[in-house]
């Protein structure tokens, strides 16, 4: 059975209404995994309607192309006027009131204002999944959105009806290319959710394995491309008119038509799957759904069932007999370490794409929206935390420009104070107790004001960690989530050989000349409290910082230390070995003294060593063993040399004043 229009709607009238619902006939199924992805519109039979022939071209289209979609509706404008109409008209008629709201001064009132924005999240929810999609990626941009707009944008769902059942079941069989029954044991008809792509149903295959079908709207790829266009003429017409607006629409409104082509694609979400599976395989905590490509199109999603409950669901978790705060922990190193280590990242981790498993692990489901943040950038970030932490605004201003957010040419005078006014209050708790979505609040406010440009992959980012932010919340109403993420960070820091970041590492643990013991302390004390320490890996970095040329100065700091103690030492033997000889043996400058005083016992500056060992033994799993076996390494460091002849000529010259000094010459004659 085909999901063509005519088949469906003479089969089953009621199919008709629906496909009506979706501003077109539902989708021709041609969009098979074998087509070649040129980014060209596919071969569709003829039409006698222009709106037929503008449909079937825009199903055929695998990829993104703005072209491509300007000379679909630029030569078929029927449909395009009618979705203006309906688009265009609420749209137009909010803005004129929004527009007497700001003559009049209503928008000055905080409670209508707030109003007005939640009319506008409200109307761009009711306009289809591409507007819908546009407004969830407008409120991870605070450069472009006012920050009142940016919460209401925020809490944009794209939950959806079902489509009719008949329908998916006849696109699944297009799509798959044979009858269900050869495929699935069963496949229940009533989806059991739906969203604004496409919809989940439950089946089992033919070997008895429980799956999850998700199946896509009937003519979504059609409504999708027509949307992308009006909404990217209207960007292009802001950006040429509205002298306010700095960011590139135009290149918003591509980004965020690349990204839901990839979503459109089932065939790339199943790989994003496998490639996600694969780069957390060694972690017996997360668990990823396996894909069956045999039962696997472009529009048609088959994976593995999997029975877990939603982590906001305390109770439910707990009868599992698992701490929901574990959990949280869990999917918080998850996604660092997909942030700052695998570059790979899960962009949309809601409530209901992250599930507690009964053997403890945490599922992740729906990878249709994942992005990559490159080794530079996550070099950048790491780098701008550094200064952050340092309370470098100045330096911090200039990581904004290396990561993307601001032109090179960009005055930085008049952003360096307001940075420190949003970070420098909130750095006073220190960074574990930061308020992330307050700090990104106040944040927003400043790139509202200047020049900024949020690049795509930053907008993503802080989507993802605002959401999982507000998941950890639910179990925890004190959670901070830079508290939580700052021993990782930690981790990555200090085990990291990347040479940017041991740089990275010796600016933060120096100020000026003076080296902090108490950053050193605090890093790899966080580093310790983090999962899967590395504790060799930590050694090994450890002794390449004490061994490196910033180093010097700490490393003096060490010699001088063990000079006073070992010339404490020696003086403290030979006034012992003095009070033991016959008066008449004794040395001039021994004799007549008293007691050994408690200065004389005290072991002097020997806090830089004290400090160095004491924080060596905080470690967990730390052994002297860890050490002793480092003794091959250590003596091959020609810093290690010159560390062993400035103590020997330390000691040289101290003996020799002991000797001329307090030896030698008598306390009558000094």
């Amino acid at each position: 059975m085909g999901c063509g229009p005519g088949a469906m709607a003479s089969a089953h009238p009621e199919s008709a209404t629906v496909v009506a619902e979706l501003e077109g006939p539902a989708e021709i199924c041609t969009g098979r995994t074998d087509l070649p992805d040129t980014g060209e519109t596919a071969t569709a039979p003829p039409a006698s309607s222009a709106d037929l022939s503008d449909f079937i071209e825009a199903s055929g289209l695998l990829s993104y192309d703005p072209a491509a979609i300007t000379r679909i509706y630029a030569g078929h404008p029927q449909r395009l006027i009618r979705r203006l109409w309906q688009t265009l008209v609420p749209i137009g008629l909010y803005l004129l009131g929004v527009g007497f709201d700001w003559l009049t001064g209503e928008l000055k009132n905080g409670d209508h204002a707030k109003a007005r924005a939640k009319e506008a999240a409200d109307l761009v929810a009711s306009l289809g999944p591409a507007f819908i999609k546009a407004g969830q990626a407008l409120s991870t941009r605070p450069d472009i959105v006012p920050p009142l707009l940016l919460d209401e944008l925020a809490g944009l769902q794209d939950q959806l009806p079902g489509f009719d059942s008949t329908l998916a079941m006849a696109c699944i069989e297009e799509d798959l290319g044979a009858p269900i029954h050869t495929i699935y044991a069963e496949l229940e008809r009533e989806p059991i959710s739906a969203a604004s792509l496409g919809q989940v149903h439950r089946g089992v295959l033919l070997n008895g394995e429980k799956v999850a079908v998700k199946v896509q709207r009937p003519g979504l790829r059609e409504q999708i491309t027509l949307d992308l266009y009006i909404v990217r003429n209207i960007a292009a017409w802001l950006n040429q008119n509205v002298g306010l607006i700095r960011s590139d629409l135009v290149a918003l409104i591509d980004e965020l038509g690349k990204r839901v082509f990839e979503e459109m694609d089932y065939c790339n979400e199943a790989s994003n799957a496998e490639a996600f599976a694969a780069l957390h395989a060694h972690n017996p905590r997360i668990a990823v759904p396996r894909i069956y490509r045999h039962a696997t199109a472009r529009r048609v999603l088959t994976m593995e069932w999997i029975d877990g409950v939603k982590l906001t669901n305390l109770e439910a978790v707990r009868q599992l007999g698992i701490d929901p705060d574990d959990m949280v922990t869990v999917g918080v190193n998850c996604s660092l370490q997909q942030l700052l280590e695998h570059g790979f990242f899960h962009a949309d981790p809601h409530p209901g794409n992250l599930l507690a498993l009964p053997d403890g692990r945490l599922a992740y489901l729906d990878f249709g929206m994942m992005s990559e943040v490159s080794r530079e950038s996550r070099t950048g970030l790491i780098q701008a935390v550094v200064h952050l932490v340092n309370r470098n605004f100045g330096k911090l201003s200039k990581d904004f420009v290396s990561l993307g957010f601001l032109a090179e040419d960009v005055n930085l005078e008049p952003i360096v104070p307001a940075f420190e006014g949003v970070f420098g209050q909130a750095m006073e708790m220190g960074v574990s107790r930061m308020d992330f979505k307050a700090v990104t609040d106040d944040l927003s406010g400043v790139m509202y004001r200047f020049p900024f440009r949020v690049p795509p992959y930053y907008a993503l980012i802080i989507r993802s960690l605002v959401t999982l932010e507000g998941i950890a919340l639910s179990v925890d109403p004190d959670f901070k989530i830079l508290g939580a993420a700052y021993p990782y960070f930690a981790r990555r820091l200090m085990e990291d050989p990347d040479p940017q970041l041991r740089n990275s590492l010796k600016e933060m643990l120096f100020d000026g000349e003076i080296f902090r013991w108490q950053r050193l302390d605090n890093l790899i004390s966080s580093a310790a409290s983090g999962a899967q320490l590395d504790l060799d890996g930590l050694l090994d970095q450890v002794l390449d910082f004490l061994f490196s040329p910033k180093a010097g100065l700490l490393r003096n700091q060490l010699v001088e230390a063990a000079v006073n103690q070992m010339d404490a030492l020696g003086w403290q033997t030979a006034l012992r070995l003095s009070q033991r000889l016959p008066r008449p043996l004794q040395p001039p400058g021994l004799r007549d003294r008293g007691p050994i005083s408690s200065s004389d016992l005290e072991l002097l500056s020997l806090e830089p060593i004290q400090r160095l060992v004491g924080i060596l033994q905080q470690l967990p799993g730390f052994e002297p063993q860890l050490l002793l076996k480092r003794l091959p390494r250590l003596l091959q460091e020609s810093e290690l040399r010159q560390m062993g002849l400035a103590l020997a000529r330390g000691l040289a010259e101290r003996s020799m004043v002991r000797l001329v000094r307090d030896v030698l010459v008598s306390p009558a004659v000094r």
